[in-house]
């Protein structure tokens, strides 16, 4: 076991990520939790003609461009809770904030696997909304702890209670509110704390923090004197109404996952946030334990395991560099120390670790469970691959998606073909998209889910590789891997190779992949060739 300073430092740790369907609001979220936790002294926006500022999780060019996130960013700060009762402890929290739109889905879905809890974000006029069901599967599937933020409370939107009753309905998750708003939209007054029984005036400012009253009771004359006697009364109506139909609170259900504590406030204008953040620190699981192929790893255990989860091509510009996310599964990193690299079989060292603050890094000596950790990559990495003190261990459930569109890529620039094949390698690298080579003319064909990530690999190459590059379309179903298990399989895949070699192609690591144009020729193939297995993820 851990000497009892380290365990105290993976007991203070809260990793945690923001999910939901795009425009809901994730990015604005994160950006007004780092203005509480000191990381930050001025919020950012996503979208703004007044604020000079991007946000901070938004720093690649893309995203400030279009508004949108493209990649999961990572932050990490110190915050201590202010408010009554609060145990004198500074807690270490690490935000990851994902993409919602659903052509980045794979990467949120491979970033769910490395945190211990998630914050939902839902848009109070559209409440549930697809992406967000998508996600939430992933969360029960786990059996990941979840928080509900309803968002944009200053905008006209649906009843509280029907937004209640829907979270329950559709993602499948009893609720229990620990916050309720009075009124909304133009008249929305503010925030009713549950929790802490505290009243939150509502003063609209973007960039900086607001203050609250506390109260120990609801019927407070003076409450009716800030608000209003008809919202007064009103909130006294919901708040017995609440306790009469949701039952009381209760931690362990949550840690469960069974139940989500719902917020009501709006992130733009820097409301709810705080009670959010002060509830979150207060409830929210300190690492959990990971399960391996082998065994469950324990985060007190004294010896090092991590996984990589993400791999990011080019933070710097400047130095082209690919950094590889780490999540610490257990026992402490220390820089400078020989680690085994389990797929590889090796011993590797590392002499510059990072955290992150998003694109800004700072070089770390040491690490707990819990944390998240980039180690810079040159070609070792890839998705899945586990580190440890000696012990082979290989963590699971890191998932991989089958594409769904191809286009040829072709170079737009002769000069530069050099740099396209950097950049195309290194961005594939990241599981953004998959690459194969087609056997029969060796052009390249590019796999994704959707047809963002194309106009995103264009623009990364142009602006980050200076390389060109050109769309052709091409007119595929599926890209299948093609695997045999015993001897009469391996005479018949030669002469599958032979008959379909216009439509094989192999992916980077050099695997058969069968190109398959149509949903009839693939039906074909699986049943002219029994002893062919055909495998749609390339882990199979």
């Amino acid at each position: 076991m851990l000497p009892s300073a380290d365990q105290q430092e993976i007991l203070r740790r809260r990793t945690f990520a923001i999910i939901s369907h795009p425009d809901a609001g994730k990015t604005t979220l994160t950006e007004k939790l780092l203005l509480y936790g000191g990381a930050i002294h001025v919020a950012g926006a996503v979208k703004s003609n007044k604020i000079r500022k991007t946000a901070t999780s938004d720093w690649m060019e893309i995203e400030k461009q279009r508004g949108i996130s493209v990649a999961t960013s990572v932050m990490g700060f110190d915050y201590r809770p202010t408010f009554q009762n609060a145990e004198e402890q500074t807690y270490h929290i690490n935000i990851l904030d994902t993409p919602g739109h659903q052509d980045f889905a794979e990467d949120t879905f491979r970033t769910l696997t490395a945190v211990d809890s998630a914050i939902v974000v839902i848009d109070a006029a559209k409440g549930v909304e697809t992406q967000t069901r998508r996600l939430m599967e992933v969360c029960r599937m786990r059996k990941t702890p979840v928080m509900v933020f309803v968002n944009k409370m200053d905008r006209e939107g649906k009843d509280p209670f029907d937004l209640l009753d829907e979270v329950e309905r559709e993602l499948g998750i009893h609720v229990r509110p620990l916050s309720w708003p009075i009124n909304q939209g133009q008249r929305f007054k503010g925030v009713y704390n549950i929790y802490q029984s505290t009243l939150d005036l509502y003063q609209p400012d973007k960039t900086h923090v607001t203050e609250s009253i506390q109260f120990d009771d609801v019927t407070d004359p003076q409450i009716a004197a800030l608000v209003g006697d008809k919202d007064a009364e009103k909130l006294q109506e919901d708040l017995e109404m609440i306790e009469g139909v949701y039952n009381p609170f209760s931690e362990s259900d949550y840690l469960a996952g069974e139940l989500a504590p719902v917020f009501f406030g709006s992130a733009l204008n820097t409301f709810g946030v705080k009670e959010l953040l002060e509830c979150f620190v207060h409830i929210a699981p300190s690492p959990r334990p990971v399960q391996a192929e082998e065994r469950e790893v324990s985060p007190m255990e004294d010896k090092f395991t991590g996984f990589c989860f993400k791999i990011h091509a080019n933070m710097d510009p400047n130095h082209r560099s690919c950094i590889a996310f780490f999540k610490i599964c257990s026992g402490k990193f220390v820089r400078n120390t020989y680690y085994k690299h389990v797929r590889k079989d090796q011993q590797m060292r590392f002499a510059a670790p990072t955290c992150f603050m998003a694109q800004r890094k700072e070089t770390v000596d040491e690490a707990y469970a819990g944390d998240i950790v980039g180690l810079p990559d040159t070609g070792n990495f890839k998705i899945g691959d586990t580190l440890t003190s000696g012990e082979n261990l290989h963590f699971k459930g890191l998932p991989s998606f089958s594409p769904e569109m191809f286009k040829y890529i072709d170079n737009a620039d002769p000069m530069k073909q050099k740099q396209l094949d950097k950049g195309v390698a290194q961005l594939m690298d990241e599981g953004v998209a998959q690459l194969f080579t087609s056997q029969l003319n060796g052009r390249k064909i590019i796999g994704t889910v959707g047809q963002l990530q194309f106009e995103v690999i264009q623009y990364r190459l142009e602006h980050e590789y200076q390389a060109k590059c050109k769309w052709q379309p091409l007119q595929m179903y599926k890209a299948c891997w093609i695997a045999v298990s015993d001897q009469d399989g391996y005479a018949e895949l030669d002469t599958f190779k032979k008959r379909k070699a216009q439509y094989m192609a192999t992916d980077k690591e050099g695997r058969d992949v069968f190109m398959a144009d149509s949903a009839y020729v693939l039906n074909m193939a699986q049943q002219d060739y029994k002893h062919i297995t055909f495998h749609f993820t390339s882990e199979f």
